[in-house]
């Protein structure tokens, strides 16, 4: 991959990351006093410098006025109108459609009604915007531009990192939900994917090669043993003819004497040949058997890589299928003049992508149903205290062996006067029957059931939650409808997990293997007996994570579970697992780390164990099942865990004499940069650490984690600036003569004067950034 790919791969993360931290904000973000509009500014500027160093004009552009807009919202500490929150959401639209068609550095045509949308709100006095059509097409079609009673036709696209397309084949592949069966999908896998794949399958094909030496040693084999027979029964041969002559019992003449000398001089013969027959034969054998184990060893790890490659293809993050639904959702709002809010949870979760193919149209379909039948007038919103846009939201997550997708709204809620009538009317309730509201809104997953009055191109056909029901069922899932508090509807898809797999980390405790979702193991530890504390009636030890000491109380599983075991030799070290589940983390101590596998997970046997612990099954090899522990029950046994101050240093800090390979910290927020600038410096030799923000530089130079020799920053950065980090470092003796570049997108000559003054050694620009000239002033300063 040359530094382009690697550019754009690194930009393809970090612009989503932007985008997401930009549209929570304008839900109104976590905190109670509002947006942080600074660190909105902040990543329009971020973004804007990504897309400039991956030459990227037509984002940039964009950006620039993106970040134009949150600089006047910072400074007026004023909020965005509904007009200018519209803009946005349109601009950040484009951004991902643009960057989700990139195909070999290029991509498609930026549509202009996103930078006119941004150009109005920056300068209200600019002519409007001509009005579009009665029913206009969308800017860019969507998963979403269909008819609503019918899942999509033709190939499904789902994006992955990489260039590389490949169509389904054999058990991957899933039918589409949906009354008709579309033709086969394509997806999109990542090239390195089906390169690992393809090494794996090399490895298999040379393992399989080594079955010809076995067959060979087998061959001669076959042959020594056919020569032995031919002597055991001349053998025989000779033996018999000897017992007749013992049996005549006459005189023997000297004559037949030395004949019989003679035989038996031979049988000598052939009896010492047959032992060095046998000798040899058992060598042979020996040797087929060492050749067959070491085939059979190399057979089996190319089979296990392949297996393991394979699995990785069939797992992947449910935004393969479901990433682009929030940008459609938006497109088909603005179509039919509504305003709403989308947000997407738990995307990142792997499932199988057959799964993933079932619930593609199901999911897409709820959607549609949540922003069809959830829309209610901005007049009725505003009295009930509701935000003017309609908020949608689309969770994945998994519950113990459940994995549960939850389309949610704050619209008006159920009508279930209109669905009791619309029941009745088609013969689905009695006259007189008066079921609760369970069995009321089950009653909406019938095929045909709509409570609209007309159809329209969102629904009035009553297919979609037919077809959600219809996916739930082939899946061994279920769907229930429910009202929301305090307003709005709530569907959830409630699957089993024995139709994904999950990578799992099989540890071992009192003799037996337990399986852990590797996702919820941060880091492998030995623990010693120093490393251990007593703290209010339960060992804890003390970790630094994220460079900040913290104090975590330990847990033994197999004292948890109730199991025997013998006890660590004295002195010595157990493995154990830094755990995190529902938000907090414990140390799990264990008897010993066996393996990693991506393994499908079943529903949990009845045990005597607490549910809350268990979470599932695997079946590992030789048919042998191991029980899943649940991260969130063991963590919420653990109990609460403490969190330390910031640990003491460790080894002398400050600079070192320079050695051959220098070691340079680069501190940039901006993923793209930092990639950027770490590819130069090594490429030249020198050995480079990342940190993403001046505080997390200043954190690890102050920890003494490794000697440093020159610093490269950033100005613009969350926590601590360029500016704060260099006021910082000159201030403590030990950081004095550090030599520190800046490097920066802020040009003016009253910031660079700041930064020279404060300290900085040099002060570069992006704007007219020349890897020569960074690397001959690195040069100068070592």
């Amino acid at each position: 991959m040359d530094i382009r790919q690697l550019l754009l791969a690194a930009f393809e993360v970090e612009h989503r990351e932007h985008i997401d931290a930009i549209r929570d904000a304008l839900a109104g973000g976590t905190a109670e006093s509002g947006p942080d509009w600074n660190d909105v500014f902040r990543r329009a500027h971020s973004l804007k410098g990504a897309s400039r160093a991956v030459d990227l004009p037509a984002v940039e552009a964009v950006a620039h006025r993106l970040e134009a807009l949150f600089e006047r919202v910072a400074a007026q500490e004023a909020g965005l109108s509904r007009t200018d929150t519209a803009a946005v959401h349109l601009a950040l639209d484009r951004i991902e459609a643009y960057v989700a068609g990139l195909t070999d550095g290029a991509g498609p045509d930026m549509p202009e009604d996103a930078l006119a949308a941004l150009d109005r709100t920056l300068d209200p006095d600019a002519p409007p915007e001509p009005a579009l059509p009665e029913n206009p097409a969308p800017a860019r079609p969507g998963p979403l531009d269909q008819p609503a009673e019918a899942p999509q036709a033709g190939p499904t696209e789902a994006p992955q990192a990489g260039p590389t397309e490949a169509p389904q084949a054999g058990p991957t592949e899933a039918p589409q939900a949906g009354p008709a069966e579309g033709p086969q999908g394509l997806l999109r896998v990542p090239a390195e994917a089906i390169e690992a794949l393809t090494r794996a399958t090399h490895d298999l094909a040379s393992a399989l090669g080594g079955e010809t030496q076995v067959a060979e040693g087998l061959g001669r084999l076959a042959r020594r043993a056919a020569d032995l027979a031919r002597l055991a029964e001349g053998l025989r041969g000779g033996a018999a003819a000897r017992r007749r002559s013992g049996s005549a019992k006459v005189s023997t003449p000297a004559s037949t004497t030395e004949s019989t000398e003679r035989t038996e001089t031979r049988s000598d013969a052939e009896w010492r040949g047959l032992e060095a027959g046998l000798l040899a034969l058992s060598r042979d054998a020996a040797e087929v058997s060492r050749l067959r184990s070491a085939v059979a060893a190399s057979v089996e790890g190319a089979m296990a890589r392949v297996s393991g490659e394979a699995e990785r293809l069939a797992l992947v993050p449910a935004e393969t299928a479901f990433g682009g639904f929030p940008r459609a959702l938006r497109d088909l709002a603005r179509e039919a003049g509504r305003e709403i809010a989308v947000t997407a949870r738990g995307l990142e979760l792997p499932v199988d992508r057959a799964m993933l193919q079932v619930l593609k149209d199901p999911v897409l379909h709820a959607l549609r149903n949540a922003l069809s039948h959830g829309a209610d007038a901005p007049e009725a919103r505003q009295a009930q205290g509701k935000p003017s846009a309609l908020a949608i939201g689309l969770d994945v997550s998994v519950q113990g062996a459940r994995l549960l997708i939850r389309i949610h709204d704050d619209g008006r809620g159920p009508d279930l006067a209109a669905i009791a009538e619309t029941a009745r009317r088609r013969g689905l309730l009695d006259p007189g029957a008066e079921p609760d509201d369970a069995a009321l809104l089950a009653l909406v997953f019938e095929p045909g059931f709509s409570t609209a009055a007309a159809v329209d191109t969102l629904s009035g056909r009553g297919m979609g939650l037919s077809v959600v029901a219809d996916a739930a069922r082939r899946l061994g899932g279920s769907v229930r409808l429910a009202a929301r508090a305090p307003f709005g509807t709530e569907l959830t898809m409630s699957l089993p997990l024995s139709a994904a797999r999950r990578a799992m980390l099989l540890v071992e405790a009192g003799g037996v293997t337990y399986a852990l979702p590797s996702a919820a193991a941060e880091r492998l530890l030995r623990l010693a007996p120093a490393d251990l504390t007593p703290a209010m009636g339960r060992l804890v030890t003390r970790l630094e994570i994220e460079g900040v000491g913290a104090t975590l109380p330990v847990l033994d599983l197999r004292s948890l579970l109730g199991l025997a075991g013998a006890e660590p030799e004295a002195g010595g070290t157990r493995p154990a697992i830094l755990l995190r589940g529902a938000g907090r983390r414990c140390v799990l101590a264990v008897d010993g780390l066996s393996d990693v596998r991506t393994l499908r997970v079943l529903p949990a046997p009845p045990i005597g164990a607490d549910p809350r612990l268990v979470s599932g099954t695997v079946i590992l090899a030789g048919d042998r099942p191991a029980l899943v522990l649940d991260a969130d029950g063991l963590v919420a046994r653990a109990g609460d865990a403490g969190r330390g101050a910031a640990p003491e240093p460790t080894a002398p800090r400050g600079t070192i004499a320079q050695a051959p390979r220098s070691t340079i910290l680069v501190v940039d927020d901006s993923i793209t940069t930092r990639t950027l600038e770490k590819g130069i410096l090594e490429a030249a030799g020198y050995r480079v650490v990342v940190c993403v923000d001046g505080q997390d530089a200043l954190d690890r130079l102050r920890a003494g984690i490794e000697p440093v020799d020159l610093v490269v920053a950033d100005v613009e950065m969350p926590r601590l600036d360029g500016f704060g980090l260099v006021q910082a470092l000159r201030a403590d003796e030990a950081f004095a003569r550090l030599p520190v570049i800046l490097m920066t997108s802020r040009g003016d000559a009253e910031d660079v004067a700041r930064g020279l003054e404060l300290g900085a050694d040099a002060y570069l620009t992006k704007q007219t950034f020349d890897q020569r000239q960074l690397l001959d002033t690195i040069g100068q300063l070592l």
